[in-house]
């Protein structure tokens, strides 16, 4: 998928959300436990429920690994239903890959190619090497890990190294890599503040923002300073969306809280 058409999508629904599919089965409703496949059956409800509703799903890959072959199995399942029902809606493999060479490229061929997702997160410790081999596909995109939300972000991103932030250092670096059109970036929501020198910084590129809901994040803080001309936000919210109900309405509840963010974001939208 182009970032065009990405754009022509969140223009199309009036959103910028993405929906994180980190499946628990221990927060799951129970009845779905009888199910063959409980993490799928899961998946396919919420996808169902919600699909008009974002642009965007990201499935955070430790919670189908965790659960081994199964898991692996109805992550596969996943995004083949997502592909084959939903071709429009940008798809995202959450796996913080990152090494080098041949084994960056086997990465990028397991999320890009076998299992066909338009996009995958990687971090950025080990350099051009570790990450340019994910930028070689065409119409696939890298989500490098720039500023997060979790607390230990401050151990390493925001210190200061001859005068800049590293964070800062490692935008700019990454805009010299081949094929660096195909960046993205993660920038967490609870760093709102960051956004303007991080726009000053990559004012065109897509940001992954996960931590609107359940981590606290402010989404008119995250629009005010992260939107660009195209938007350029993919707003992720996981928890706060798919467990709003245990019980047999869990796909409608799910419903409920996703629009309730796209009924935010159109009316940011249409300012």
């Amino acid at each position: 998928m182009t970032q065009h058409q990405l754009t022509t999508q969140i223009k199309k629904k009036k959103s910028f959300l993405c929906i994180g599919l980190d499946v628990d089965l221990d927060k799951i409703p129970p009845h779905l436990l009888q199910e063959e496949d409980p993490i799928f059956a899961f998946n396919k409800a919420i996808i169902d429920a919600t699909h008009q509703l974002c642009v965007a799903y990201k499935p955070n890959t430790a919670f189908y690994e965790a659960y081994g072959l199964k898991g692996w199995k109805a992550l596969e399942r996943t995004i083949n239903y997502i592909n084959a029902n939903h071709p429009d809606i940008f798809t995202i493999a959450d796996a913080k890959r990152g090494d080098i060479g041949n084994t960056s490229t086997m990465y990028a061929k397991a999320f890009f190619e076998d299992l066909a997702f338009d996009s995958v997160t990687v971090a950025p410790y080990m350099g051009k090497d570790s990450v340019e081999p994910f930028l070689a596909f065409e119409n696939k995109h890298t989500i490098l890990l720039a500023l997060t939300s979790n607390e230990g972000a401050f151990d390493f991103q925001t210190k200061t190294i001859d005068g800049k932030e590293l964070y800062k250092q490692v935008l700019e670096t990454s805009k010299t890599w081949k094929n660096a059109e195909n960046l993205m970036y993660v920038v967490g929501a609870t760093k709102a503040e960051y956004l303007a020198d991080i726009r000053n910084i990559i004012p065109d590129s897509f940001l992954l923002v996960p931590g609107v809901g359940a981590q606290g994040g402010n989404l008119q803080d995250v629009c005010k300073y992260g939107m660009n001309t195209h938007v350029g936000l993919l707003i992720n919210s996981s928890r706060g969306i798919i467990y709003a109900s245990n019980g047999t309405d869990f796909a409608l509840a799910a419903a409920n809280k996703a629009e309730e963010l796209q009924k935010e974001m159109a009316l940011i939208l249409n300012k």
